[in-house]
């Protein structure tokens, strides 16, 4: 079967910070023929990397804190515990942006850099695809407020021990799905991360 999709329709809803797109299309069928007319929005941003900041020879994590507005439904959980992130501008590459970002939000140089892996946050309604990369830093000098104040950023940024960053993964302490993805990445590949 040929996978094909038809774009029928589509409009600009929204035009801001981000951007909201309604389409109207239809899709092949795994069983064969056509979807009827589908309606779906979509919320497009541009595609943006996270760098989990990673010191094997203290076992230490670097993490950071900030307001999130996706969070502030349940004000008790507004400030979300994150690793570094950012967006990808124009002309930059991902690897470019992961060794910005590091400085930007967390004071940190990066001396290696490895792709851990590319995936989509939530392709049901989102375009953002995240490139997750690996950073090893050295940690000792890690801690206080970062950001940009033109971007309005204000970022805590701290050091944990890697067992005390995966209890707070299993505590429910860490609540967004970046993060918890490369933590869980670290405890497969800690050790030889660690022997290196």
């Amino acid at each position: 079967m040929k996978r094909q999709f038809e774009i029928i329709n589509k409009d600009l809803v929204y035009n801001g910070f981000y951007q909201m797109e309604k389409y109207c299309l239809k899709h092949t069928l795994f069983g064969g023929g056509w979807s009827g007319e589908i309606s779906r929005e979509l919320f497009r941003r541009t595609n943006c990397v996270a760098v989990l900041l990673y010191d094997p020879d203290a076992d230490k994590v670097v993490l950071i804190e900030q307001f999130r507005i996706g969070a502030a439904a349940n004000p008790d959980h507004a400030w979300l515990v994150e690793i570094v992130a950012g967006a990808i501008d124009e002309g930059e590459t991902a690897e470019q942006v992961a060794h910005r970002e590091s400085k930007e939000e967390a004071g940190c140089d990066i001396l290696e850099l490895k792709l851990i892996n590319r995936f989509y946050t939530t392709p049901g309604g989102s375009s953002e695809q995240i490139s997750l990369f690996y950073g090893r830093v050295d940690s000792t000098q890690v801690g206080g407020i970062h950001g940009l104040d033109h971007e309005d950023e204000d970022i805590l940024v701290y050091a944990v021990a890697f067992d005390e960053a995966y209890r707070m993964l299993e505590e429910g302490k860490i609540e967004s799905g970046i993060p918890i993805i490369a933590i869980q990445w670290l405890a497969l590949h800690r050790q030889g991360l660690r022997q290196d």
